[in-house]
């Protein structure tokens, strides 16, 4: 039977990478929402706006709001299919794309509620990437105390398990 932090790290992976490739989706085609598609070409506009460096170095709404999406359906579906260590550096990816796109949010003086979502699943790819980067944990091995040349078990590991009595 798989772990519980086997299960945990499997289904935040399955539920961010879905909801990335959703996410990525929604800004490079306007066939899922015509609506949220239009709100994010109006974002990425705002975006660029604000920052005057972008559009000195040739990176137009268009460029950026397309490699945010693609990168985002990319690491989304590593996330949801691909097993291993391209699974943490999607996240890892998908993290710093958060970070970016809060501050993009917070540049532009977006409300809460405008970008409550990306702080909720950059939570929630912190977490699974320290959730999946702990190491596994051993079972513990019996531990001998050698004592006057008797081997003894440790007394924590000598103790009697809950509910049952040693008898001697």
């Amino acid at each position: 039977m798989a772990s519980p932090r086997t299960i945990t790290i499997v289904a935040l992976s399955v539920a961010l990478g879905l909801f990335f490739v959703f996410m990525g989706t929604i800004k490079l085609t306007p066939r899922l929402s015509r609506d949220a598609y239009n709100e994010m070409k109006r974002a990425y506009k705002s975006y660029v706006r604000a920052l005057p460096m972008l559009k000195k170095m040739g990176v137009s709404s268009i460029l950026l709001r397309k490699s945010i999406g693609a990168l985002e359906v990319a690491c989304g579906i590593v996330m949801t299919l691909v097993p291993g260590r391209p699974k943490d550096v999607a996240n890892f990816l998908l993290l710093l794309l958060v970070l970016a796109v809060l501050f993009f949010h917070q540049l532009v003086g977006d409300p809460l509620k405008r970008y409550a979502h990306a702080l909720v699943f950059g939570i929630l790819l912190t977490c699974r990437l320290l959730i999946a980067r702990q190491p596994e944990e051993q079972p513990l091995e019996k531990k001998i105390l050698s004592v006057n040349g008797d081997e003894q078990p440790l007394i924590h590991e000598a103790a009697p398990e809950k509910g049952k009595m040693k008898v001697s």
